[in-house]
């Protein structure tokens, strides 16, 4: 099975950033996609940065476009995600996740594409 373990979320100010990893267990072999969403109480989960591991092709929700940045370390089999610019309403818990789907030009991953999952990690951003 894939594992996905988060780290990475803490606290802080407005402005401030952080960095997430998301270290992956050798069967993400077997996925395509990977990416990070987010859910903030009493809210519906949502797709932060996504890309397609064998081509890349990154896509970000416009909330965040210029501010957050997904990438790869293959040797480590981590992904991570550098959130500079940090707002309050970016707090919310972060979840890692992996797929496999078929692919087609233009089409960006939702979550139901999504198979595996971490446990999250929490991050909170005041004013």
């Amino acid at each position: 099975q894939v594992q996905l373990v988060e780290s990475g979320g803490g606290s802080v100010q407005a402005g401030g950033s952080l960095r997430l990893s998301c270290a992956a267990s050798k069967h993400t072999d077997n996925t395509n996609i990977m990416g990070w969403f987010r859910q903030a109480p009493g809210k519906e989960r949502e797709g932060v940065a996504t890309f397609w591991t064998h081509i890349g092709n990154p896509f970000y929700v416009d909330s965040v476009k210029g501010r957050f940045t997904i990438s790869l370390n293959s040797a480590k089999n981590t992904v991570y995600l550098q959130m500079n610019g940090l707002k309050p309403e970016d707090t919310a818990m972060y979840y890692c996740a992996a797929g496999l789907v078929r692919y087609y030009r233009d089409y960006v991953p939702t979550t139901k594409d999504f198979d595996y999952w971490g446990q999250g990690t929490q991050v909170t951003v005041f004013s």
